[in-house]
């Protein structure tokens, strides 16, 4: 009986500890941070061909998770988007700022200026913290 009041203790004991440094490690986690693109794209050919592929080749170098490309937009409230959204997830708030301040990019949206007018801003997640 003794023995199985032990085991008993010893488990509700690990499974706490265990608890609290699961816990601690959620709560140092750096919040994602989102990256919406608003992109009215003037040239479409020169925007595929031309600037598409360096600045999603850059981006994804950086720790970009594409989320949305494209696809439908639907104005629930207020003026619709302006052409295509991109939607991209980051692992945090410096991961995005570096992404879209990597000399790669930089270079592929000198590109991209051309071919369209990008409205591009990055909002913090919901962190675990």
């Amino acid at each position: 009986m003794q023995d199985r009041k032990s085991l008993m203790i010893c488990a509700l004991v690990s499974f706490t500890i265990g608890a609290a440094v699961a816990n601690s490690v959620k709560a140092d986690s750096p919040a994602p941070a989102y990256v919406i693109s608003e992109i009215e794209v003037t040239n479409p050919e020169g925007y595929a061909k031309e600037y598409v592929p360096l600045a999603t080749k850059a981006l994804a170098q950086s720790g970009q998770q594409r989320l949305v490309s494209g696809g439908k937009a639907l104005a629930l409230s207020g003026a619709p988007p302006a052409g295509r959204i991109v939607v991209s997830k980051f692992e945090s708030w410096e991961q995005a700022q570096a992404a879209y301040s990597s000399p790669a990019y930089l270079e592929a949206r000198k590109i991209g200026d051309r071919y369209g007018k990008l409205r591009i801003f990055a909002v913090e997640g919901l962190g675990t913290h």
